[in-house]
């Protein structure tokens, strides 16, 4: 199945569900940083809670997420915008516990901490919020930011199944969402009806698709998908902003690397891609500047 996410609205009712399928985008990301099963699950599931609240985003508007926990992952940082391209890494990639249930997912990132969320709306200034981490569960964190901070009664529920190695092999989300004037017993109602159906992502693993999943979600009431759009990894660096990024250290920092290394590589922290300057490239930059 490819990486999508299918977003329906119940207008009667006033709810909207965004339902996600993005296995391929998780194994990317947990491939191009060589995490051990335990933080590539957790990435997994930050990178599905980023599509989640994308999707939520209007044209050209991104989010990043910062997860700073008490536990051995230290840090996920994942952002998204509102196409479906998304990127992510944690910051201790070889960390592993024995078990791969969900509370030691949240375990390996903790339950104290900080839960930074920026948004870039197209104003001059970002948006952020700040919000202490209550149990180190992302999904129950991104449910707490909306239902708290943004007082939008909100539902997110992240997924995963693995082989028996403890190898990543589904992931998937759901994100249930009252419409003005946010009454949240619709809510509470769609909450009831995930508790009778099997994890999303075994849902997935089954066969389903996200569509028939949200046609599971809502039972007899009546609704209207309003769109299906393809999720995938993707970066913006690139070697032209891996020069900037050199320029902006100065003449005498690169002539020292070039005394001392001789050559440079810029390592992206998102997606890993490296980015190789020979002493006849940081020269010319010298040139430029």
């Amino acid at each position: 199945m490819e990486d999508h996410l299918v977003r329906a609205l119940a207008r009667e009712a006033g709810v909207r569900v965004i339902v996600t399928a993005n296995t391929g985008l998780a194994l990317e990301a947990a491939d191009r940083h060589g995490t051990f099963p335990i933080a590539g699950i957790a990435l997994a599931h930050a990178l599905t809670g980023a599509a989640l609240m994308g999707a939520l985003l209007k044209t050209r508007q991104r989010i990043a997420m910062k997860f700073e926990g008490s536990g051995p992952l230290q840090k996920i940082l994942v952002e998204s915008d509102n196409n479906g391209r998304i990127r992510g890494y944690v910051s201790q990639p070889m960390i592993d516990l024995p078990d791969l249930d969900h509370d030691h997912i949240a375990a390996a990132l903790g339950d104290t901490g900080l839960l930074t969320i920026v948004k870039d709306t197209g104003l001059p200034e970002l948006s952020e919020s700040t919000v202490p981490l209550g149990s180190g569960d992302i999904a129950a964190e991104l449910t707490f930011f909306l239902t708290q901070s943004e007082q939008i009664p909100s539902l997110i529920d992240i997924s995963h199944t693995i082989d028996a190695e403890g190898t990543l092999q589904t992931t998937g989300g759901l994100l249930i969402q009252a419409l003005p004037p946010y009454e949240s017993d619709i809510v509470h109602q769609l909450r009831h009806n995930t508790q009778e159906l099997p994890p999303v992502a075994d849902l997935l693993s089954s066969g389903k698709t996200p569509q028939e999943i949200v046609a599971l979600l809502f039972g007899e009431m009546p609704y209207k998908i309003l769109e299906e759009r393809p999720l995938h990894f993707q970066c913006g660096c690139s070697r032209s902003r891996s020069e900037q990024a050199l320029i902006s250290l100065g003449a005498e920092e690169l002539r020292q690397i070039i005394a001392t290394e001789g050559e440079t590589i810029v390592d992206c922290h998102f997606c890993h891609e490296q980015y190789l300057f020979s002493r006849e490239d940081l020269e010319a930059l010298i040139e430029t500047m």
